[in-house]
């Protein structure tokens, strides 16, 4: 299916342990109703049952604990499945997701490090239906762990003592274990280190958000550390953080997906069903271009999500081309869910403020997840490095499969260093782009051979590149060229039918036009830049027959095949 549907998605692609996974998940969440799951989000009401069952089934730790650690012979880091369970927890509620994702970021520094003593704790601790965090940021620093005020002083005995506070710490209240980044006193080199949320020296403060999800601050005042806690030292602990970020920002994109996905299906349900002036409000035609549009997008970035999937399991020293993708899962989608969830929102207008609605807490937590895991503009300042050598400097590689095997992505826990991103080169992207010959994917490739003719004859300019601004239009543009690569890829490989192709890349045109414009409009633009800007706006060729078979076939279609039970209902196994 093109989008998630709790009810009808098939997850026997996966193994048969990961089926049940997804279906036991689905299970329990229809079982809950719709009432409960927003009178809980209403009240921040803290989700023991979601934490009872996800122990009483061993799920997290069948998802996060590498082969070998795990008590299960099914425990394996394996990211289709994570996918699928985070596409899922995203549908039900960002907290539901929050919960895993946080406790993935806490495991990542363990994972990677040599300590086997912490990482079969943390077996243990998983085992027995513990969740984790992630101690990065700071109140007064964020995420800058140059300037962190954490110290971990070694005292004469050879043991240490850990003094600082952190803040925004998703589970630092519940944590079996926090894997905390800090400075080392005695030399200010970084180090990490694993602390219990339980132990005396560990002050809880408060959660600094309002939510069901428990986001702490927390202090650690004297708390004695061993040897045998500490994960990194140095260089070592600064590429863990960055790696660990690098891996588990991708989850943000399936929330994102997730979230979309149960908010598309309230309005579609609402709309047909609203009769105004004589009319239903899903026959009115601005309506029907809100529905295909959001629609679109939806399943555009659905397509470059699992595609991306493919490229991260496939990972190695010798192709680190994921470290494009990831950040592109985390950035583009997460913004593009904001696109989709104001579509839908025009659409249903005052009915998604209601409090019983999903799409009320849609409406607020898709603002958040562009804004995890590093800004939009942070992960744009990191995609803008690989651009040289992705329009300019191809290299071979093997053509990457689908890849849905039950088997451990090993790579992600031996990515090594964090430098040389821009060495990193990628396969020549327009095999994606001729493999199709439709109205808007050519119009598409006029605007990419536009932009690529620009960067050549009119770049940056030094005083440009220094310019955030400037250089986060330029990124727009790019980041649309890769992103629908990998959806071309992937289109091909699902057999995505034309007509829905041509309709995601009209949007495209539309959106590569809009940045185009932003880049004309720059009082820092130069004569040659704006005359190039120019030649890249283009407008997308409508088509529309085509446009009403996808809103009959393919959108309308989606009335009344899903709705949460209020009071929740009994699923029949398969």
């Amino acid at each position: 299916m093109l989008i998630l549907h709790p009810l009808e998605t098939d997850y026997s692609y996966l193994d048969k342990e990961s089926e049940e996974i997804m279906q036991s998940t689905i299970a329990w969440f229809e079982a809950k109703g719709k009432h409960k799951l927003t009178d809980d989000d209403r009240n921040f009401v803290w989700y023991a049952d979601f934490l009872a069952f996800v122990k009483e089934n061993k799920i997290f730790a069948k998802l996060m604990t590498p082969t070998g650690y795990g008590s299960s012979d099914q425990a394996q880091w394996n990211t289709a499945r994570i996918a699928a369970f985070t596409e899922i927890c995203g549908f039900y509620g960002l907290c539901y997701w929050y919960t895993y994702q946080v406790s993935s970021l806490g495991l990542g520094p363990i994972w990677m490090s040599d300590n086997e003593t912490v990482k079969k704790r943390a077996a243990q601790l998983l085992d027995e239906g513990h969740i984790f965090a992630f101690g990065l940021s700071e109140k007064e620093h964020g995420a800058d762990i140059y300037s962190s005020d954490m110290t971990l002083t070694k005292n004469a005995d050879g043991s240490y003592t850990a003094n600082g506070g952190k803040y925004y710490i998703g589970n630092g209240n519940k944590a079996g274990m926090v894997s905390v980044f800090g400075l080392q006193a005695e030399n200010k080199e970084h180090v990490c280190f694993v602390v219990d949320s339980q132990h005396p020296n560990y002050h809880l403060i408060k959660n600094v958000v309002n939510s069901q999800s428990y986001v702490s601050q927390f202090e650690l005042k004297d708390y004695p550390i061993a040897e045998s806690d500490i994960l990194h030292k140095g260089r070592d602990a600064w590429d863990a953080a960055l790696n660990t970020v690098n891996i588990n920002k991708y989850n943000l994109g399936w929330a994102t997906i997730g979230i979309c996905s149960h908010a598309m299906y309230e309005a579609i349900n609402h709309a047909s069903h609203r009769n105004l002036y004589g009319k239903f409000v899903t026959d009115f035609p601005h309506i029907k271009a809100l529905f295909v549009r959001a629609y679109t997008r939806l399943v555009a970035t659905r397509l470059f999500t699992f595609r991306a999937t493919d490229y991260m399991r496939s990972a190695s020293a010798e192709d680190r081309r994921y470290l494009l993708y990831n950040p592109l899962v985390k950035m583009k989608v997460t913004t593009e869910g904001e696109h989709i969830v104001n579509d839908l929102w025009d659409v249903i207008a005052a009915k998604g403020f209601e409090r019983d609605m999903y799409f009320n807490m849609a409406a607020r937590d898709i603002r958040a997840l562009p804004k995890l895991e590093g800004t939009v503009h942070v992960n744009m300042a990191l995609i803008i490095k690989f651009m040289p050598n992705y329009f300019f400097n191809p290299a071979e590689y093997p053509e990457i499969a689908q890849r849905y095997d039950a088997v451990q992505d090993d790579f992600m826990f031996a990515q090594g260093p964090t430098k040389g991103l821009s060495k990193i080169q990628f396969h020549d992207y327009k095999a994606a782009y001729a493999a199709y010959d439709l109205p808007n994917v050519n119009l598409f490739v006029e605007q990419i051979d536009v932009l690529k003719e620009t960067l050549m004859m009119a770049g940056p300019t030094p005083e440009q590149q220094k310019d955030i601004d400037f250089l986060l239009s330029v990124g727009e543009l790019f980041t649309l060229v890769v992103y629908g690569q990998l959806i071309l890829e992937n289109a091909k490989i699902w057999k995505l039918n034309n007509d829905l192709v041509d309709q995601i890349f009209e949007v495209f045109v539309g959106d590569f036009s809009k940045f185009a414009l932003q880049i004309y409009s720059k009082p820092s633009s130069t004569e040659k830049q704006t005359e190039y800007a120019l030649k890249m706006i283009k407008k997308p060729i409508a088509d529309t027959e085509r446009t009403t078979r996808i809103w009959k076939e393919q959108v309308y279609a989606l009335k009344d095949t899903y709705e949460m039970a209020k009071e929740g209902r009994a699923l029949v196994a398969n």
